[in-house]
């Protein structure tokens, strides 16, 4: 008789077995921008208008000014009282704590406050503003910023060398995060987009000649909302907002840009061929049926494939047609 494991007691955790984790996917180990561990994100930091803190400066300033008048009046008779020296010290400190307080902001720029390492908030208000004493405010720009990725080399999805680059709009969204999730957010910035567009151009062919479906010159605003929802999703953990996304420059790569040539010319010539055929054998059909309905002539079978043979090649030929005149008959 087997005996059944004890119970564990109530509010007691036990450890997960190796059975019930996944063999490739190791405890603590996220993959992917989801895994990010990312503790901070932008919340308003308390600021008042910075002229109180002015105002405050220029009375203590005057209170100051007497008291060193009256300090350099009894230095005279060295009758100072050491209670007046206090005072002057412990307005001057007062005076540093309050001018500390004293931040400008730029139109376009915010402030980071961080108090001792603490993160304390960030500062949109415009113009003079007063926050806590002793932090240190750190400028981050939330204007519109854009640049042009390196040309990069890409196989596109029929297996072609490609070389493409594209323009990136961009702005701060979060300054939290844009300052403290990531080392240096404008080159994380720059390395991701590089990415999305390997990944993005990798999935599409440069031309589509059947035009069922997508390619990179040929569906510029697909491709175009595709790498920017890529390069959204790859740098939102900096806290960054992607305006737009364009590619700037796609061509084949040098080693096969002289046979691609070649095949656009192909097939540039034999699209021409196919229209200038269904033109000629339009002009054919009109021409037999108005000589038909006006009874001008009656043709035969025999006649009336010479008569087409002839048009098609006036029609379709690329050199001048010259006429030979027949004297005689048809049969002869």
């Amino acid at each position: 008789m087997t005996s059944s494991p004890a119970p564990e007691p109530a509010g007691v955790l036990s450890a997960p077995t190796a059975a019930d984790q996944a063999p490739h996917e190791p405890a603590g180990a996220p993959v992917g921008h989801a895994g990010t561990r990312v503790v901070v994100s932008e919340h308003a930091c308390w600021s008042l208008s910075g002229w109180i803190a002015v105002a405050g400066l220029a009375v203590l300033l005057g209170v100051t000014g007497k008291l060193i008048v009256d300090f350099f009046r009894l230095a005279v008779d060295d009758d100072v009282p050491p209670l007046l020296l206090l005072s002057i010290a412990g307005l001057l400190v007062v005076g540093i704590l309050l001018a500390s307080t004293l931040v400008v902001v730029q139109p376009g720029t915010t402030r980071v406050v961080q108090f001792f390492g603490r993160y304390l908030g960030t500062i949109r208000r415009t113009g003079l503003s007063m926050t806590v004493p002793l932090c240190t405010k750190t400028q981050v720009s939330v204007r519109v910023n854009n640049f042009e990725t390196a040309r990069l080399k890409v196989n596109d999805a029929d297996g072609n060398p490609v070389d493409v680059a594209a323009i990136v709009v961009w702005q701060v969204a979060d300054t939290a995060k844009a300052h403290y999730a990531v080392e240096d957010y404008r080159a994380f910035n720059q390395v991701q987009a590089e990415a999305a567009l390997r990944h993005v151009a990798g999935g599409h062919p440069y031309d589509d000649t059947s035009g069922a479906g997508t390619s990179l010159r040929g569906s510029t605003d697909v491709v175009a909302d595709e790498l920017a929802r890529e390069v959204a999703a790859r740098v939102s953990v900096a806290g960054l907002e992607i305006v737009e996304v364009r590619i700037s420059h796609l061509a084949y790569a040098q080693e096969i840009a002289q046979a691609m040539l070649q095949r656009q010319q192909a097939n540039a010539v034999v699209a021409a061929r196919e229209r200038i055929v269904e033109g000629a054998v339009g002009m054919v059909e009109m021409a037999l049926g108005r000589l038909s309905e006006r009874e001008i002539v009656e043709l035969d079978d025999e006649r009336r494939a010479a008569m087409v043979s002839n048009l098609l090649v006036v029609l379709c030929g690329e050199s001048r047609a010259t006429p030979v005149v027949n004297t005689g008959s048809l049969y002869n």
